[in-house]
């Protein structure tokens, strides 16, 4: 539940803000001059803070067994949110976790707060949302901060942190020296000198290429799309007498519909493309509402949005993969459809 949760708040969240997420940062594009950061929030805020709260509110109910073991109830689960009560069950598990980590927790220097990097961080992060604010531009306000962000910590793997020990240890935890290799003639080989790794080079090794070359695919398999005219067809066939008035009740909820099942075929942020083409004369309220439908719609399923397989794909990695598609649908699937037309409700 705990990576179920992470993947639909993340990606319900980012609903909020034109700088959200990848198919927000699309729409930017499409309606820079006729919306603005501030107008386009305001607008977010009730359907977002509705979104969260049913989804956060389906996660207790369908996963209360398993994110509070031994709770008798709903009631109990609450109470154990805000008034910190635990089930003898739940403090069995930490006391065995503890048992497991009691050599490195004690190995961990104590936290004293937060340190003075991460408040610099958020000072960075507070002048780049109030430059947003006030107007700026988007485009440029945020390639400023990220290279303030990376050169801040840049300077602090440098100068800061501190170097890693390639040091190997015996059964019983003592350090073993260095091995010693020796050429064909028997003369010791002396170690190379250790290769200094770039803060260019740093980076690059955090991309994920597989997941990368999937997104270039898709945008490469939707422009192909959108040239044949037949999305164009589809959207005119599929809205009906609604193609001309598809944000105005009743035909939103119908334009909803459509736009969850296309999200969940080619995922959100190809149908946004797809739509750019299909409707190049749509109002800001028409693209607020795609965007948060697009958005919510990828809940839906596991294909649905970036953020699901990007959990997914990270989980696998450390053999977690506990995240399919199964386990998704059976929560996704109404939570999204009630998140989706509620929030429709409100923006409309």
């Amino acid at each position: 539940p705990y990576l179920l949760s992470l993947a639909t708040t993340a990606n319900t969240g980012s609903a909020l803000t034109m700088t959200g997420n990848p198919q927000n940062i699309l729409i930017v594009s499409l309606a820079y001059d006729d919306i603005s950061w501030t107008e386009f929030l305001s607008n977010m805020v009730l359907p977002v803070t509705a979104a969260s709260i049913i989804n956060a509110g389906m996660l207790f109910i369908y996963y209360s067994g398993e994110l509070f073991p031994g709770a008798s109830g709903l009631f109990e689960c609450f109470g154990i949110v805000f008034s910190g009560n635990r089930t003898p069950e739940m403090l069995a598990q930490e006391h065995a976790y503890h048992a497991r980590n009691v050599q490195a927790l004690q190995a961990e220097e104590p936290s004293s707060g937060w340190s003075i990097w991460s408040k610099i961080q958020i000072v960075i992060v507070t002048i780049f949302l109030v430059c947003f604010a006030v107007g700026l531009d988007v485009c440029v306000t945020s390639i400023c901060a990220g290279a303030i962000l990376m050169v801040l910590a840049a300077w602090k793997r440098q100068h800061y942190d501190p170097k890693p020990e390639i040091v190997e240890y015996d059964a019983e935890g003592n350090a073993l020296p260095p091995k010693k290799m020796y050429d064909m003639d028997g003369n010791e080989i002396e170690p190379e000198e250790e290769e200094l790794v770039t803060e260019s080079e740093t980076p690059l090794t955090e991309v994920d290429y597989g997941l990368l070359m999937l997104f270039i695919g898709q945008f490469i398999l939707i422009g192909s799309f959108d040239d044949t005219g037949v999305p164009q067809a589809f959207f005119n066939i599929s809205m009906g007498g609604c193609a001309d008035q598809m944000t105005s009740v009743p035909c939103v909820y119908w334009f909803v519909l459509v736009i969850t099942v296309l999200s969940n075929v080619a995922s959100n942020v190809p149908v946004v493309q797809m739509l750019a083409a299909t409707f190049p004369y749509a109002t800001p309220y028409d693209w607020m509402q795609v965007s948060f439908s697009a958005t919510i719609a990828g809940n839906l399923t596991m294909l649905g949005s970036a953020a699901n397989m990007i959990v997914a794909f990270q989980a696998a990695k450390v053999g977690d993969r506990t995240f399919t598609s199964e386990r998704h649908a059976p929560f996704g699937i109404p939570s999204t459809l009630i998140s989706l037309y509620a929030g429709t409700a409100l923006l409309s």
